[in-house]
């Protein structure tokens, strides 16, 4: 199976506390008629930390009903137990998603070698593709070129990565070690252009939980040889990726959708509310790409 192009790191919207199983049916039914490759329930974007065992299971298993085959769903079964990831991605292999998004462990900072292991042990107990999904800024520790190329050639199963790092140099030093069928999906939207222009197929988005036909139009356009198309997708919403990320992933996004009537603003602690400063900010970008209509004079 083959990832590329544009994927949805999916919110797990909330109402008074629990998962709102009605938001996130027309977020996903959204997702579908907007043309996306795939979505993405319960990686991080969707606070993986904070949802029980049962929340998370059922998360996946309300996505994989939701989409009935007509896009992919990799599911977000990452931990820095390695039990607990090999138990999650075994359960979504069990709900029929068609492939599993493992972030590397965070707070252990386990070694290069930890890591290998790590992902070796998961891709053992299951038959699904995997995703390698490095972001040190949330886990304090990187997958290392080598590692991710070691793993490549001794795993069949892990096939693709979703780089956060920040660095585009990576993507260049990746697509020269590793086979083209290896496929690579940039993490940070602002850097989806660059990253598509040294060899990467895609983008695993939080932005397109808010506009995914753009984004979907955005990926596809590079990929028919419209550069030009491209880069003005990235220049008009680039200061709108930037601004959900003003504070932690996902409490901008939330709060943009709720915005326009999506879902709630609603995030777990130790998560909080995003701060009037941030709102404004978001605001701000939404207004200046045209989904949001300006507050009417005080």
């Amino acid at each position: 199976m083959k990832f590329a192009g544009t994927y949805t790191a999916l919110i797990t919207p909330f109402r008074n506390g629990t998962f709102d199983t009605v938001a996130y049916r027309q977020i996903v039914e959204k997702q579908i008629a907007s043309g996306v490759d795939g979505i993405v329930p319960v990686g991080t974007t969707g606070e993986s930390p904070t949802l029980t065992t049962e929340e998370h299971t059922e998360v996946i298993r309300l996505a994989v009903e939701l989409a009935q085959g007509s896009i992919q769903v990799i599911a977000g079964t990452g931990s820095n137990s390695t039990a607990e990831a090999i138990h999650l991605t075994q359960e979504a292999e069990k709900l029929g998603a068609n492939a599993a998004l493992l972030v590397a462990p965070y707070y252990n900072k386990p070694s290069q070698e930890g890591l290998y292991q790590h992902y070796r042990e998961i891709a053992r107990s299951t038959l699904l593709p995997l995703l390698l999904y490095s972001i040190p800024g949330r886990c304090g520790t990187e997958i290392h070129v080598d590692t991710v190329v070691r793993l490549a050639a001794d795993c069949p199963n892990i096939v693709a990565l979703k780089e956060a790092g920040g660095n585009v140099e990576r993507i260049s030093q990746l697509r020269t070690k590793l086979p083209a069928s290896f496929s690579l999906l940039s993490g940070d939207d602002s850097l989806t252009l660059p990253f598509l222009a040294v060899g990467g197929q895609g983008v695993i988005s939080v932005a397109s939980n808010v506009i995914p036909q753009e984004i979907t139009q955005f990926v596809k356009a590079w990929n028919v040889g419209k550069s030009d198309v491209a880069l003005e997708f990235h220049l008009k919403y680039y200061s709108f990726f930037k601004s959900l990320f003003v504070e932690t992933n996902p409490v901008p996004v939330k709060y943009a959708l709720s915005l326009l009537g999506i879902s709630s603003a609603e995030v777990r602690l130790p998560l909080c509310e995003l701060s009037k400063s941030s709102q404004a900010c978001v605001r701000s970008a939404m207004e200046a790409i045209g989904i949001l209509s300006p507050l009417p004079p005080q």
